[in-house]
């Protein structure tokens, strides 16, 4: 008896000491291959990294040291240390604080936009039948191959009073007519910039979403339906929580890309009617006055802004990374 108890004794103890082998040696492997996954991003990524460096880090540390000098182009002689005065001037000044609101309402209006049709257009592609998917894709994706300024120029003219078809086009609207002045006014001119964004970006926000997509499981979905959840239970308890760091990267990179927003506003209003933004108000004050200090000044409060943004972002999605990647 006591021979047989203890054989059963050895015998249970020995899967459990295998299942601990087992387990730390997938630790192990899925530790290896974390460190190759590394190695391998680092260089396939270090070339472009470098070149980044090499291209973005010195006209970053030029802007700000030329902040810290008063300097002006017309008198390169005169350029002297003010330390921080130029900061002072620019966030004192009303004119910043209604740029960086613009720039804000635009940013948070086009991504929220963007991210709904986004999603919307990357569902329309994932369950469409797969001998369409292709012309699906080229046709969704066609605005955002064209070049920012042709694209500008094109919503300028067709909502211009003079060749516009808009205003001939929708007549039949209320508040519409064949004498609308669309970039007379602040609210009708953010509505064609807007607009122009969100024609323009939101295909590449379907791109990225769509990749997030794809990584849901199938499984996860389908045992849902089963259990009965509605598709909205659906999109609320499975899609959207397994798809976090692609929604977490659309929305990171596209709010970085509207922050800076230049050429809409450029080409279509050149900031009358209080539609300034930051980068277009660095432009001017830069190369417009050639305020050489003043103008690296406000590129400086832009770039911390931008920084701001990404940090914002990831602390408000807190996706663990190394989860998504299918790591513990």
């Amino acid at each position: 008896m006591s021979t047989t108890s203890s054989a059963a004794g050895v015998a249970q103890q020995q899967p459990a000491s295998a299942g601990r082998g087992k387990g730390g040696r997938t630790k192990v492997a899925r530790s290896e291959r974390a460190r190759d996954e590394a190695r391998l991003g680092w260089l396939l990524a270090g070339p472009a990294f470098v070149v980044m460096l090499a291209v973005t880090v010195y006209p970053i540390l030029q802007a700000i040291y030329d902040s810290l000098f008063s300097y002006r182009l017309t008198a390169p002689d005169d350029k002297a240390f003010n330390a921080g005065h130029n900061y002072v001037v620019v966030l004192s000044d009303p004119l910043f604080w209604q740029a960086l609101g613009v720039t804000t309402f635009i940013t948070v209006v086009t991504v929220v936009i963007e991210l709904v049709l986004g999603f919307a257009l990357a569902l329309v592609m994932h369950r469409a039948v797969k001998s369409l998917r292709g012309v699906l894709r080229t046709a969704i994706l066609v605005p955002y191959g064209i070049i920012t300024v042709v694209s500008a120029f094109a919503w300028f003219y067709a909502f211009d009073i003079n060749s516009g078809f808009v205003n001939h086009w929708f007549a039949w609207l209320p508040g519409i007519d064949e004498n609308l002045n669309w970039f007379a006014h602040q609210g009708t001119s953010l509505f064609v910039i807007i607009a122009s964004e969100v024609w323009k970006t939101t295909p590449f926000i379907s791109l990225l979403l769509l990749a997030g997509l794809a990584q849901v499981p199938t499984e996860l979905e389908e045992a849902a339906q089963v259990d009965g959840a509605t598709w909205w239970q659906r999109l609320r308890r499975v899609l959207i929580p397994n798809m976090k760091a692609a929604i977490m990267v659309a929305v990171l990179f596209r709010a970085l890309d509207a922050f800076r927003i230049f050429d809409n506003v450029f080409i279509m209003t050149n900031g009358a009617n209080n539609t300034d933004v930051l980068s277009l108000l660095a432009y001017r004050t830069s190369i417009g006055r050639l305020e050489i200090g003043l103008g690296s000044a406000i590129s400086v409060l832009l770039f911390l802004c931008v920084i701001g943004i990404c940090f914002a972002a990831i602390k408000l999605f807190k996706v663990d990374l190394a989860g998504a990647r299918g790591e513990s």
